[in-house]
């Protein structure tokens, strides 16, 4: 409120500068690729790999072989590595449907169907029986024949007509009566709509399916609830409205007659098969077929993925995925982290078995872009199936960019023996070479280098940007990438404001501090932020702009290290 003077006198005022300012989101790395389960061209968010292992699944049997995907081991090596989230988007080859399941009976009336549930995940792996009735489909000690760790059954318990409640049960598909695997626990639900725990409202009945077309792709919502589940969605629910009346007793005695019986249930329905004949895996990837996949299969997850409102991440990778083998996808997926400018794809080259480094730069050299990198020989690594594989390097790179961010920083060099090793790691396809590692780095592609003593580790850090300039390392694009999306944080946050000079200040407030402890973490060497009068006069005001500049020095790495010996003659004095 303004104060008047009057009459002389001292006027005290509060100018309350305390405000917790917010601190930049973290943004974690998105893997795109095939799963054995989970949804489809979904983006999901993972918090740790076990929750990848419940959501998406890891091995899988194809002919006589277990298999495993790249995306998996891709997202085990970023979490290892001390990666906080994952956003993993499944891609599939073919049509895919989610598998439900219909209560059978309820109390009282054996044709009515209380509530059908529908699993999110979708292919034929959620199927564990044939139909509705699951009998004759079980074993002895009520296990299903078909159940699995990768697929779900459902119990109701606790039923109670008094209370028109009961409790469903998720559990996993390949229990038993006396060895329950309860994956999720709903107590209390109820099929009154009116009610606070009606079963829709606290499961959720959302469905998620891709919409649109081209590059105009996103997920369009059918349904009153949002999902609380992970694995399941209600699909209908034959509902007893007003099971209760206004005081407090049962409506009619025979609506209890409705509530479920107890007793547990499988799934059935589903379509859609990982299992795909003739699909190439690790180092027999080749042109046309990666794990099954070609290169349609990935349009329009990275169409999607181009939405920075909806999907954070500031890496991407798309393990399997050859620029040798399908230049359009990597394209794509560049041109895509390009025009999001908060994010870099990391990019494999050439398949398992390139021998000669002028292949491996002759590719890099058809790339020109800062929002990409690129890296070098394949490595060896465990995968769940108990065999040791080759794997393109791109698929373990997030996980050295994660350890990166949190053992130092985003603008940190992600390379070296300090912060470039790579946990898990066996060995490189081969070992290059000084010379070779020197080809390899003029071509824009980082070299893992293979060191006695100390291992594997990443041994380069340059974009794929043609031009000489501070963006063709790939720390400043990070330490870009990390600012701009600060800053743009907090700017959304002017947006409507009144374009004053208090708003200006609120925003040098906000972002100046910010600034001052990134080069106290040795991220740059100085910078400037103007927002004032000079570059928003009475003409941008009038435009209903609001202009800030932002002027930095980012931090350079020290890549090449030169140690001069002097030999002096005996006697020499040495001057401190």
């Amino acid at each position: 409120m303004a104060e008047t003077l009057i009459s002389p006198g001292v006027l005290t005022r509060e100018n309350d500068l305390s405000f917790i300012q917010p601190a930049p989101v973290q943004a974690g790395a998105a893997f795109i690729g095939p799963t054995v389960k989970g949804p489809v061209e979904i983006p999901t968010v993972v918090t740790s790999y076990g929750d990848y292992l419940n959501k998406f699944g890891s091995t899988f049997t194809s002919g006589s072989t277990r298999q495993e995907f790249l995306t998996s081991i891709a997202v085990k090596s970023y979490f290892q590595q001390g990666g906080n989230t994952a956003l993993v988007t499944r891609v599939v080859s073919g049509s895919f449907t989610a598998a439900t399941s219909t209560h059978v009976s309820a109390s009282d009336n054996g044709s009515v169907q209380p509530f059908t549930i529908e699993t999110l995940g979708k292919g034929a792996l959620y199927n564990n029986s044939t139909g509705v009735d699951d009998a004759g489909e079980q074993n002895s000690d009520s296990s299903l024949k078909s159940g699995s760790a990768d697929n779900l059954r459902w119990e109701v318990s606790n039923v109670d007509g008094a209370k028109g409640t009961f409790t469903l049960l998720v559990r996993r598909g390949d229990d038993n009566l006396k060895n329950k695997v309860v994956l999720e626990t709903w107590n209390n639900l109820s099929l009154d709509p009116e009610s606070q725990n009606y079963i829709s409202a606290v499961i959720g009945d959302q469905r998620l399916t891709k919409a649109g077309s081209g590059t105009d792709i996103y997920l369009e919502y059918t349904g009153s609830y949002a999902n609380r589940s992970r694995y399941i969605r209600v699909a209908s629910v034959n509902a007893i409205p007003n099971y209760f009346g206004t005081d407090g007793n049962i409506r009619l005695g025979s609506l209890s007659g409705s509530l479920p019986i107890a007793e547990s249930g499988s799934f059935y329905g589903a379509t859609g098969d990982i299992a795909i004949g003739g699909a190439n895996y690790f180092t027999d990837i080749a042109s046309g077929n990666t794990q099954g996949l070609v290169s349609d299969n990935y349009t329009d997850v990275i169409n999607l993925l181009s939405n920075t409102d909806e999907y954070l991440f500031n890496v991407i990778a798309a393990p399997g995925v050859i620029y040798a083998n399908d230049n359009t996808t990597v394209n794509s997926l560049i041109s895509m982290v390009e025009t999001r400018g908060d994010a870099i794809a990391v990019v494999d080259l050439v398949n398992y078995g390139t021998t000669s480094v002028s292949t491996v730069t002759a590719e890099a050299g058809e790339l020109n872009t800062s929002y990409g990198a690129s890296y070098w020989p394949w490595l060896q690594v465990g995968s769940e199936t108990g065999k040791n594989v080759f794997v393109p390097a791109g698929t373990v790179i997030p996980g050295v960019y994660a350890f990166t961010d949190r053992s130092s920083g985003p603008w940190f060099a992600p390379a070296g023996l300090v912060r470039g090793g790579i946990p898990g790691v066996l060995q490189a396809e081969r070992k290059v070479t000084k010379a070779q590692r020197d080809d390899l780095y003029d071509g824009k592609v980082n070299p893992i280098a293979t060191f006695p003593g100390t291992g594997v580790a990443v041994f380069g850090q340059k974009t794929l940007q043609t031009k000489a300039s501070a963006l063709d390392r790939v720390n400043v694009r990070r330490l870009l990438i990390e600012l701009k999306k600060f800053f743009s944080d907090v700017a959304k946050t002017l947006v409507f404001e009144q374009n004053t000079i208090a708003t200006r200040n609120r925003f040098l407030a906000t972002v100046n501090p910010y600034m001052e402890s990134v080069v106290q973490r040795q991220g740059l060497f100085a910078f400037r932020v103007v927002m004032d009068e000079t570059n928003n006069t009475n003409d941008v005001i009038d435009r209903n702009q609001l202009v800030g500049q932002i002027f930095i020095q980012p931090a350079k790495t020290a890549e090449f290290v030169v140690l001069d010996f002097t030999i002096e003659p005996t006697g020499a004095t040495f001057v401190a």
